[in-house]
């Protein structure tokens, strides 16, 4: 692994070359090695922004770069890791980025940082495009029952309330290190924003996986999975087919290769099983239709209550369906069912809802009294996942497959009918190549995330069709 940074392939437009060009001779300085062999960094020839692309033939198993813990940036590692530990149970919040964030905004703000060549490479972060950055109105008319728009209008009032009520107090602590009118809420709501598209978690090692019991312990879990900057592994872009894979050891961080990259390819890291519209939220970007084979679509458990009382004539019905919905949520059950390509991600979840809402009010009165069932041979873990695939879908009990075919509906009709809310539209669009090259960034991929997600309830009402009203 040679290191000299002089041999570092560039091609990008002379200010951004620049900045890059930095970065790299940085890279060699920490002790950060490139495979200059086989790798080069561009942004040109890549999918989004900076990426990683092939000088020559790469075999699996091939290290692309090495990055040593030292160069790693976190709360941990910052200049004013001393200040944060001392004041970390003042910077305790429910996202837990808070510290990381009190570094980044220290260390971006810093000319002399030592990772100032590194954070230069985002001058204002303008290229970030999450949802987070659109108006209420675009976001509201291309997003429209997808989602997102409901996840960041939860982000925004978090990020507030995390930014006046745990950051301002702190920064008044310590005006020798940070300015409010510097280290303001909008150069906070871009860094979160970065976290976001940049960051990444170490994963745990089994044995921190297991139940703690001990409340330290549990602390320090969590502690030690913190999201961290990690200068390198964060250009490579991501798509669900990845050809590289990040690996961690004590001392270093590796990028290898798990598949042969033939020359002039991408190389490509994954940020997880993640589907289109979590890209969308957290990246700003999503692969296009229908390479992702992480694709899903939600329906409401909401949806499904409405259907479940729909039809319903008495008030004592009505407080049938009401006393079934509060046990289901006592037990715990999730807000929404997911459904993915190949049929119902969440099918235990959906097996128990659906086997209360149908059940008699003698049924339902003494499952309530035995607290749930004590052996319930359907609710095996196999059978039910098969019953809930795509194929099993068909041979469910007529009134349960209603219940899935209503709420999918309703679902559906949620994405409204501005910007391509009909399946129909949405596919003659995304079909139409000379239409697609119309669209703005933006537009191509909010349609990317509402053909995805409207595709699979279509096929999970085509799948739940032959029972049209409730037997």
């Amino acid at each position: 692994m040679a290191t000299n940074s002089k041999r570092f392939k560039l091609d990008d437009g002379s200010e951004d070359a620049s900045s890059l060009q930095n970065f790299l001779q940085w890279c060699d300085r920490v002790g950060l090695k490139l495979n200059h062999n086989k790798v080069y960094v561009s942004r040109k020839g890549t999918q989004a922004d900076y990426g990683m692309l092939a000088k020559e033939d790469i075999e699996e198993g091939e290290v692309l770069f090495i990055i040593p813990r030292s160069v790693l940036l976190h709360h941990g590692t910052s200049k004013v890791s001393a200040v944060l530990e001392q004041g970390k149970e003042l910077l305790e919040s429910s996202s837990g980025w808070v510290p990381l964030l009190m570094a980044l905004l220290y260390e971006y703000t810093s000319p002399e940082s030592p990772w100032a060549p590194y954070l230069s490479l985002w001058t204002d972060f303008s290229r970030l495009d999450q949802p987070l950055f659109w108006s209420k109105e675009e976001r509201g008319t291309l997003l429209r029952g997808t989602g997102i728009p409901e996840a960041v209008e939860r982000d925004l009032a978090n990020i507030q309330k995390e930014y006046s009520t745990v950051v301002l107090p702190f920064i008044a602590q310590h005006t020798d290190l940070w300015n409010p009118s510097i280290h303001t809420l909008q150069l906070y709501t871009r860094l979160v924003a970065f976290i976001m598209a940049y960051s990444f978690q170490e994963p745990l090692e089994e044995e921190e996986e297991k139940e703690e019991s001990d409340d330290d312990e549990e602390e320090e879990e969590k502690a030690s999975n913190l999201p961290m900057m990690v200068p390198m592994a964060d250009m490579l872009n991501h798509v669900s087919n990845h050809n590289a894979h990040l690996e961690y050891t004590p001392e270093f961080l590796k990028m290898i290769c798990v598949r042969p990259i033939r020359k002039g390819q991408e190389v490509f890291n994954t940020y997880g099983q993640m589907a289109n519209w979590q890209l969308l939220h957290m990246y700003g970007f999503t692969e296009p239709y229908p390479s992702n084979c992480n694709e899903t679509a939600d329906i409401p458990m909401a949806n499904l209550y409405k259907v479940a009382a729909q039809g319903v004539q008495s008030d004592l019905d009505r407080q049938l369906v009401e006393e079934k919905r509060a046990l289901i949520l006592k037990m715990g059950e999730k807000a929404a069912f997911i459904f993915g390509k190949q049929g119902c991600l969440t099918d235990m979840e959906l097996h128990t809802t659906l086997k209360v809402l149908c059940m008699s009010r003698e049924e339902f009165q003494e499952f309530r009294e035995n607290e749930g069932w004590e052996e319930d041979e359907e609710a095996d873990d196999e059978k039910v996942s098969l019953a809930f695939s795509n194929e099993g879908l068909l041979g469910l009990p007529a009134p349960w497959k209603w219940l899935i075919h209503a709420a999918a509906r309703l679902t559906l009709d949620s994405y409204g009918s501005a910007e391509g809310g009909c399946l129909d539209r949405d596919r003659v669009l995304i079909e139409d190549k000379v239409q697609l090259q119309g669209l703005n960034p933006r537009q191509l991929r909010a349609l990317q995330v509402r053909h995805g997600q409207k595709s699979i309830l279509d096929r999970v009402l085509a799948l739940t069709q032959s029972c049209t009203s409730h037997n």
